[in-house]
């Protein structure tokens, strides 16, 4: 950006309004100018107050239908009780004060029949819905105007509203921004989208485009403002990964083909040995990624399927093919238990096929090693020295892989499981130790929508296992009140009844110790209650009994693994069952050690975090009880599900939750209980999520790139931007004739937050 736009709003507006806007994360003019309005309030049409949820800040317009002054009955003090109403419905404002004189100016001000913009959070009081000492505006009545004539037409304009905060309301934003605005040319606001773009879409520059958004005389100007903006983010966002393909397609790799019929090897003998038959979506993949593997261009492929579709015998067959001509791949998991488990599974997928060299292996065989950070030195050293000679031709292991000590001889394929939880440095680090450009093969268990893999791995080519293996039972997902004392005794005494079967149960907490902090804003990226601390706030003179306390609504405490533990082995549905622990804060040997005793049955029930979440396979497990449920997104709560019914019985799931019915939690949960179908659920997802979270913005505690594309909703945007990108990156790899895209990409997808994007 230039330097005006780089100007911090310190200078710009003064210390006041710019401390107040630094609350929302806004510092400098090209953030202000890019906090766009959430919606335009209509003076003539009034907002549905039918809608308002319970601890939401909301910004409204409304019509006072009267206001009244009394003194508070149980302390000294005053109290003045506005309505307001939309037509069929009324909202209550409360206001306080030491005595009734100090409450003249709002009863002036909140007569009967006018309008204005109020702003707050919705509180409850004796069921009905109220603000308590909310901040508002009379329309036409506080609008700085020079005469009558400018202040009707101020007052007829569509009203910006902002997303907003106890400490700037949305109508002290607007003149800020007007402030910013109003003084820019063309060549202060750089823009991103090339003239041949906004030519052929017949778009203005960037600078009309933000006053469009931000000073609308009409519904007409907003509109066309938003949707050229919105197609900048989809055109930004897509000419990065454009650029990042053409960057890929230039390295060289080393041709993986498989071999012919005439001269068999590894891959014929596993898929000879196979004791099933591969589903028609492994064997589609596997064509795909067989013939990316035969090209001398790095493969990238976004493999996403379903937990227990199979994506780990396709991942195999890759491995295969690249061990079958001469070179090696390295598997890298997020997690300690997690590589081990990978380990496990692909020697035991192989039988003798991982023996090679050893006495009983098979002749064309070779060796899957293990690298993890806890490994003996034995171990390691033994490991260490398959990579590097090429005896193992996979190579399984954590972040330890990245380290500079390990080599590989020649290192064909990278397989990351689970992209998420692996950034671009860490891929590039792995990448470094080939000669050439390693093919990569992303796996994701999370069923990801077509435009959002189009917008967050737009890099990737994508394919999808949609089917699940016979002999998989299905799982049935039930909602759980936690309030309910009869449902919550049934959900222990189906437990017992598992594991009187000889199956297993886990039981998921989302903290480990009952006495710390509530965690729900870390781990939802919202508030538990979804409410204010504003009450905190008011002296206790201006607090009535009844009419201002018990308004915020109560915290439940999250419940924790150790808490949980001890309560179960107290219970008298699970007497004599014994219960085991997991969690993040436990030594390696002791992780190992109680997934072993759980899966060998001799402790059948698991209490624990989420560390159970990604690839975790005990076949006997059949009930899922998540704790707190409602705390947790569509996507974890679908992967914890999938932990459980991958043998030959059913599963259970049963989601304990104290969320509301109407709210979006319930709605989550609801849905989950509805479908398995993982595509579906993350269209849910999506819908009730930000776009934020969606590229992984939440995670990096930064604002999201994405102000108003919505990669759900937004699919021909999206679209047409990605024809658009790639046409100027085919003209212009390197975009040395587009000095305001290059910085737009720099700007908003930097290291940090492209590796973000990535792992979304």
């Amino acid at each position: 950006m230039t330097a005006r736009l780089d100007e911090p709003l310190r200078r710009a507006l003064g210390t006041r309004s710019a401390n107040a806007l630094e609350k929302l994360g806004v510092r400098t003019v090209g953030e202000l100018l890019q906090h766009y309005p959430r919606r335009y309030g209509d003076p003539g049409r009034l907002t549905d107050l039918g809608g308002l949820a319970l601890g939401e800040h909301v910004t409204i317009v409304a019509q006072v239908q009267h206001a009244t002054v009394r003194r508070m009955r149980n302390r000294p003090g005053a109290i003045l009780e506005a309505v307001v109403t939309d037509g069929p419905r009324q909202l209550s404002l409360t206001f306080f004060a030491k005595h009734p004189g100090a409450l003249r100016y709002h009863e002036d001000r909140l007569t009967p029949g006018r309008l204005g913009l109020f702003t707050g959070v919705v509180g409850d009081y004796r069921g009905s819905r109220q603000l308590a000492h909310p901040d508002y505006k009379i329309i036409g009545m506080d609008d700085d105007a020079d005469d009558a004539e400018s202040a009707v037409l101020e007052a007829s304009r569509p009203i910006p509203i902002y997303p907003a905060s106890a400490s700037i309301p949305s109508w002290k934003i607007q003149p800020a921004v007007r402030t910013v605005l109003d003084p820019l040319r063309e060549q202060d606001v750089p823009d991103p989208l090339p003239e041949s773009v906004r030519t052929r879409h017949g778009l203005g520059t960037r600078l009309q485009a933000l006053r469009d958004v931000h000073e609308p005389y009409d519904e007409q100007q907003w509109r066309r403002g938003r949707d050229r903006l919105r197609l900048e983010e989809a055109f930004v966002l897509q000419a990065a990964l454009a650029v990042r393909r053409a960057r890929a397609d230039a390295e060289p790799a080393t041709a993986r083909a498989p071999r012919g019929v005439d001269d068999p090897g590894i891959l014929a003998a596993f898929d000879a040995s196979l004791p099933f038959t591969l589903t028609g979506g492994q064997r589609e993949v596997g064509e795909q990624v067989a013939e990316d593997l035969a090209r001398s261009r790095p493969m990238q492929r976004l493999l996403q399927g379903e937990v227990g579709s199979g994506k780990t015998v396709v991942a195999l067959r890759a491995m295969l093919q690249v061990v079958d001509s001469g070179g090696q791949a390295a598997f890298l998991a997020p997690t300690e238990v997690l590589a081990a488990q990978h380990a496990r599974t692909l020697r035991a997928l192989l039988g003798p096929l991982a023996e090679g060299g050893l006495l009983g292996g098979a002749e064309e065989g070779t060796r899957v090693a293990l690298l993890t950070g806890t490994l003996g030195a034995a171990a390691r050293k033994e490991a260490l020295l398959d990579a590097a000679s090429g005896a193992a031709g996979i190579v399984v292991g954590t972040h330890a892989l990245l380290s500079e000590n390990v080599q590989f001889a020649d290192l064909g394929l990278v397989v990351v499981d689970e992209q998420h939880r692996f950034g671009v440095e860490q891929r590039d680090a792995l990448r470094a130790k080939a000669r050439t450009s390693p093919h990569l093969l992303v796996m994701t268990a999370t069923p990801i929508p077509r435009t959002v893999a189009m917008t967050v791995f737009g890099d990737l080519e994508t394919s999808a296992l949609t089917e699940i293996p016979a002999g998989r039972a299905g799982i049935t997902t039930h909602v759980v009140p936690a309030a309910n004392e009869a449902w919550t005794r049934r959900t222990w005494e189906r437990v017992r009844e598992e594991v009187a079967a000889g199956h297993r149960a886990y039981v998921v907490c989302a903290r480990i110790h009952p006495d710390d902090p509530d965690t729900a804003d870390r781990s939802t990226g919202r508030g538990a209650a979804g409410g204010s601390d504003d009450f905190d706030e008011l002296p206790d003179f201006l607090l009535e009994q009844g009419e201002a306390e018990g308004e915020r609504p109560d915290r439940v405490p999250l419940r924790a693994v150790l808490e949980v533990a001890e309560e179960l082995r107290g219970s008298a549905a699970l007497a004599g069952v014994e219960i085991g622990i997991l969690h993040g804060q436990m030594p390696a040997a002791d992780k190992d050690a109680a997934m072993s005793r759980f899966a060998s049955g001799e402790v059948p029930v698991l209490v624990s975090t989420t560390v159970v979440e990604v690839g975790v396979d005990v076949p006997e497990a059949t009930v899922m009880v998540v704790h707190d449920a409602d705390r947790f997104g569509i996507s974890q709560l679908h992967q914890l599900r999938g932990r459980v019914g991958r043998g030959t019985a059913p599963g259970l799931c049963l989601l304990v939750s104290t969320a509301a019915p109407g709210t979006p939690a319930a709605t989550r949960l609801d849905t989950l209980a509805r479908t398995t179908d993982g595509f579906e659920l993350a269209a849910v997802d999506l819908e009730l999520r930000s776009e934020g979270d969606v590229l992984g913005a939440a995670q990096s505690g930064r604002a999201s790139s994405l102000r108003l594309l919505r990669v759900v909703k937004d699919a021909d945007v999206i679209a047409t931007a990605r024809v658009d990108a790639t046409e100027v990156v085919a003209d212009d790899p390197g975009l040395a004739s587009h000095d305001a895209l290059r910085d737009a990409i720099d700007e908003q997808l930097d290291p940090q937050r492209e590796e973000f994007l990535e792992r979304a």
